[in-house]
């Protein structure tokens, strides 16, 4: 994508839907322009062109190029006061708040007594809808009015506000010391991944229990308890325990069905708060349950109550179809899993101003693995290639690690071997540049390093010793991660039984739904 195309306020028009666009031409009107204003003809430029061309623009003469940064922020400023305006979003939240910009005005006019009802109104509506923060500063600002509207009632009025922001206010402290956990600990994730070993899972535990708050379950709200959930998931996430990452995960969500309408006001938690139990299901290989949330998950938001915006479709797009890719891959139905590929990728063409291209790197991996299984290995290259060429974005390194790793199996697989020695080397001298690679990494490594030498005839006695090497590791709590990745163990059994990949993955499957 051009920086040009990344214009703010260009990336702004595009994204309103035709109705968007009606309604801002209305508000124009109403605002007693004419037709011809400049920022309204900016607008119709912007609308019509396919990517930003600020050339293109200044040549249409409407403003000279000094003050087309100012008329920009004008328009910018425009097109959101109309999409404020526009009841389609209208949430509970710009309700509150519109309730307290009314009372506020009011007061400043000496309107005390109609202030307060104001007042009162948008309180109970923001208690109701667990908005503390908001039922806060209108107690403030109650407290203030009280304390210049005098009435008999005063000194019961004082109490009664006092104890209501003593209240809130150990509510909201909590939720923000929870939050901030939340926050820490995806950072932490961020910087360090999963751990590795025992003195790592000290460090996390450590990190974890001298931030978290004191806290009585039973007195926590709606927003208390996802902050705390989400707390425990990213603890649980760090510490490779995918059993309580399942707990917690089930935990969020279950706030959400036991309290529908929350739903409808936070669902960008409910989107991910889904997504994390589709995971937390999906490391621990639980494929009815994790069949059963996903259908109920895609479901809810094909509901017509359900919220629908630019960003919850990008959301939701983004969750269910990285899942639909994982049942696949639990399934091992990877020919059956092919014409997803197409499908996401004309999504991401529609969805490319919001998605992030991390999220899209991630997308290719998972093509280049349906590939893999399907036995497509020059089309599994391609995708990989995407990743390994991109050098602008800063990704994980176990995405980069394992995308390389699968590269060179997937010319092994084809038979592309006429530049394997260098590809070997290349991805040998990008792994030991990792730090704390996993003991899977390393022993695969070795094996690489002697691919070379070893005579054809032996190839499959090395893949035996390379498979017993790590199937230690199959159940190790530290090392098993590498295995979710990339499922070497299953390609080994390929390669040793002479069957196809997808084949073994299956039978695996079959013999788990037995169990």
């Amino acid at each position: 994508m051009t920086k040009e195309q990344k214009d703010n306020l260009f990336v702004l028009v595009k994204s309103l839907s035709k109705s968007e666009k009606r309604q801002f031409k209305l508000y124009v009107g109403r605002l007693g322009v004419n037709e011809d204003s400049k920022f309204l003809m900016l607008f119709n430029i912007l609308d019509k062109l396919s990517v930003y061309d600020e050339a293109f623009i200044l040549k249409k003469g409407i403003v000279k190029k000094q003050q087309l940064s100012n008329l920009k922020a004008h328009l910018y400023k425009q097109i959101l006061i109309s999409l404020r305006l526009n009841p389609s979003h209208k949430d509970i939240r710009l309700q509150i708040r519109e309730q307290l910009d009314f009372a506020t005005i009011l007061y400043h006019k000496g309107l005390y007594k109609q202030s307060l009802k104001l007042l009162d109104k948008a309180k109970s509506l923001a208690i109701l809808n667990e908005e503390k923060n908001v039922a806060y500063e209108v107690v403030e600002l109650e407290k203030v009015i009280e304390s210049q509207y005098i009435t008999r009632s005063l000194s019961n009025r004082a109490d009664e506000l006092t104890i209501q922001a003593k209240e809130l206010s150990l509510h909201n402290v909590l939720a923000s010391k929870l939050s901030t956990l939340s926050l820490q600990l995806y950072g932490l994730y961020l910087k360090i991944g999963y751990i590795k070993n025992d003195e790592d899972y000290k460090q996390v535990t450590k990190y974890f229990n001298d931030r978290l708050p004191k806290y009585d379950i039973h007195e926590l709200g709606f927003r208390e308890k996802l902050w705390l959930y989400k707390s425990y998931l990213w603890y649980s996430f760090l510490t490779v325990d995918f059993l309580s990452c399942y707990k917690y995960s089930l935990k969020w969500v279950d706030l959400f069905y036991a309290k529908e309408e929350m739903i409808e006001l936070n669902p960008v938690f409910f989107l991910s708060g889904n997504n994390y139990l589709l995971e937390s299901l999906y490391f621990l290989r639980k494929y009815d349950k994790f069949k059963e949330s996903l259908i109920k998950f895609e479901g809810v938001t094909k509901e017509k109550w359900f919220p629908k915006d630019d960003n919850l479709d990008g959301l939701a797009f983004l969750y269910i179809y990285n899942n639909k890719f994982n049942l696949h891959f639990i399934e091992g139905s990877f020919d059956e899993g092919l014409p997803l590929v197409d499908t996401v990728l004309d999504e991401l063409k529609f969805y490319k101003n919001r998605i992030d291209e991390h999220h899209v790197m991630v997308f290719y991996y998972k093509m280049a693995s349906m590939y893999f299984g399907a036995g497509e290995n020059k089309k599994c290259i391609q995708f990989l290639d995407k990743i390994i060429s991109n050098k602008s974005l800063q990704m994980r390194e176990d995405l980069l690690c394992f995308s390389r790793i699968l590269n060179l199996v997937a010319h092994y697989e084809a038979g592309l071997d006429y530049n394997l020695d260098v590809l070997i080397k290349s991805t040998y001298k990008f792994l030991i540049k990792m730090e704390d690679l996993y003991e899977v990494q390393k022993e695969f490594i070795k094996f690489l390093r002697g691919l070379g030498d070893i005579y054809p005839h032996e190839v499959k006695n090395e893949f035996k010793k390379l498979h017993k090497k790590l199937k230690e590791y199959e159940n190790d709590p530290y090392q098993s991660r590498a295995f979710l990745y990339l499922d070497i163990i299953s390609w080994l059994e390929s390669k040793i039984q002479n069957r196809p990949i997808g084949l073994v993955i299956r039978n695996k499957f079959h013999e788990l739904k037995v169990k």
